[in-house]
């Protein structure tokens, strides 16, 4: 009979199973004991119905389109509709978003807005 090199007996085969399950044990560990902070989270606050009076200042609509920002129907900047929505005092803040809007112009409009003092936000979708 021949023996094998080096003296070491001949090994079965090795099941890969077992270190399959520790790998997924180790992923699952990992997933669950670790924190993902919210970057970059902006808090929304919707006017949702149920309101039990009437604002005494008529809902202010801005429009949000790729070519810029409308005021009820009037063409305006970022700097001006926030100095007119100070000047109006307090109330509903109806948001259309236009079609071809970024995420980024609406976080930005979205952070314009919440430095309003009294004002609620109702955001409505793009029209398909």
């Amino acid at each position: 009979m021949r023996k094998p090199l080096g003296g070491m007996q001949g090994r079965g085969r090795l099941s890969m199973t077992s270190l399959i399950d520790v790998i997924f044990l180790l992923l699952l560990f990992f997933m669950l004991s670790s924190t993902f902070a919210r970057q970059g989270e902006l808090p929304l606050d919707l006017a949702m119905g149920g309101a039990t009076s009437r604002p005494d200042t008529p809902p202010a609509f801005v429009q949000l389109r790729a070519d810029g920002l409308r005021l009820d129907a009037a063409e305006v900047t970022a700097d001006a509709l926030r100095q007119e929505l100070d000047a109006r005092g307090d109330g509903l803040v109806v948001l259309a978003l236009g079609e071809s809007v970024s995420a980024q112009a609406f976080a930005e409009v979205l952070h314009l807005l919440q430095g309003l003092p009294g004002w609620k936000l109702a955001v409505l979708g793009a029209a398909p």
